[in-house]
């Protein structure tokens, strides 16, 4: 399999390949672009089907950091990781420690933080062998308590500031109440999307490959049950996609009935034309890495001072962001993404 070939490569600085053969280990670690600061982003557990397909996801994931941390106005560059395999039987301390070896190995060069099918506990474990991990110290919260070093919360929050936005710009309103909402993936930021969503007085309907979140949210939340295949085609206002990425593709945009695409899962484009078929048919797309760039900043936060209001207030901008790249796109007749990617570009490259 060609690397450096690969459309999603994108002139990345390093991609490192990791095994361990006594863990079993088999990882990639892409730093994508350090102008700005080192590479943060995620470590992804997932049974990849393919090689292939696991390092075209590392290559799209670290690609989108890069362009998250810019538009969020942090000094960070962007990376991301996978371990190849079901985090649910495979994951053992002596995996973690293996892959926690290899980021110390890079010098700093990648941070990693908790993702799909890896968890906080897991980052502090790993702490233990590498210093180059991040999203593992309590924070105080806005109501006085300590919460955990998990920035999923920080995630939610902002995608739900960046739906407000959304809305605002699609529909014309201010007020969420009897907003219809879809979401695709009800794990740790979809569940905590969905409560604020249902505080604000939204209808949800809900969909995931894992039962016991489903039920959780469903009973905790009011929400509606759908199959998988069947989220997308819903009458609704917004679709919220919140899993894996890739989703907005040829077979899934003509199902679409809903005004909005805004979600927190990342690469939710299958390709960047797609952003401009969305924008054919009179749908509005929050580019994924600015609406979902709370985890990244609050991260970045325990890195450089923690504090609270500060936080807050950074992550609330994602609104004003989106409204910039809304009023560009809308002016120069230009689809989201693409708006977006200008501005991004403009940061980390200059």
């Amino acid at each position: 399999m060609a690397v450096f070939s690969l459309s999603d490569f994108a002139d990345h600085e390093q991609v490192v390949f990791v095994s361990d053969d006594k863990s079993g280990l088999r990882a990639i670690i892409a730093v994508h672009n350090s102008n700005l600061g080192p590479a943060l982003g995620g470590c992804r557990m997932w049974p990849y089907a393919t090689e292939e397909e696991a390092v075209r996801d590392v290559l799209r994931l670290s690609r989108g950091m890069t362009y998250k941390s810019a538009m969020a106005n942090l000094k960070l560059g962007g990376g991301k990781s996978v371990i190849i395999g079901n985090p649910r039987t495979q994951k053992t301390p002596e995996l973690l420690a293996a892959f926690a070896r290899a980021l110390e190995n890079l010098s700093g060069r990648y941070i990693a933080a908790e993702d799909s099918g890896t968890s906080v506990a897991d980052m502090k474990y790993m702490s233990q062998f590498t210093s180059h991990v991040a999203g593992v110290h309590d924070k105080p919260a806005a109501d006085g308590s300590t919460r955990s070093g998990d920035p999923s919360p920080a995630t939610a929050w902002g995608t739900f500031v960046g739906i407000k936005a959304a809305v605002k710009e699609r529909l014309g309103r201010d007020s969420l109440d009897g907003l219809k909402v879809a979401i695709q993936g009800v794990g740790n930021v979809g569940h905590h999307l969905a409560g604020h969503l249902k505080e604000a007085g939204a209808q949800l309907w809900i969909t995931d490959i894992q039962r016991d979140n489903l039920l959780r949210t469903a009973k905790e939340y009011d929400a509606t049950v759908v199959a998988p295949e069947a989220i997308f085609g819903l009458d609704v206002d917004v679709f919220a996609p919140c899993a894996m990425g890739a989703i907005i593709n040829d077979t899934t945009i003509p199902q679409l009935k809903a005004s909005v695409v805004a979600g927190a899962a990342n690469n939710q484009l299958a390709e960047s034309r797609h952003g401009a078929e969305l924008m054919r048919r009179g749908i509005l797309y929050a580019p994924d890495y600015v609406i979902n760039a709370g985890g990244i900043i609050d991260v970045y936060y325990e890195r450089v001072g923690y504090d609270e209001a500060t936080v807050t207030a950074h992550v609330a901008g994602i609104y004003d962001n989106l409204m910039e790249i809304f009023a560009r796109a809308r002016s120069e007749e230009r689809p989201t993404g693409e708006v977006a990617d200008v501005i991004a570009e403009e940061r980390f490259r200059r």
